[in-house]
């Protein structure tokens, strides 16, 4: 661990250590409508890689489509797999 980063872990652990009502939050303006928000927006899953044996004929497919098609595959198995879990 660097310098750095050692300096903001004993920040982080005084700040958790502080009372809430000691923490100067004059910065940080509360959003108190979050009918708006968007639950997952920010968030990406973590890419495994593997060997998958695909028919010809649908990789070809995927691949006629142009760059993407890796990823154009797992959005059609992610689709899938949704559909599957709304089905339940």
């Amino acid at each position: 661990m660097n310098k750095g980063s050692e300096k903001m872990t004993d920040e982080l652990r005084q700040l958790a250590e502080m009372p809430e009502e000691q923490i100067d939050q004059s910065d940080a303006p509360e959003i108190a409508d979050w009918s708006a928000a968007e639950r997952g927006r920010f968030y990406r899953p973590r890419k495994k890689q593997v060997t998958l044996r695909l028919d010809a004929d649908l990789l070809a497919w995927f691949q006629a489509q142009g760059k993407g098609y890796q990823t154009r595959i797992n959005a059609a198995l992610r689709k899938f797999v949704e559909e599957q879990h709304k089905a339940v």
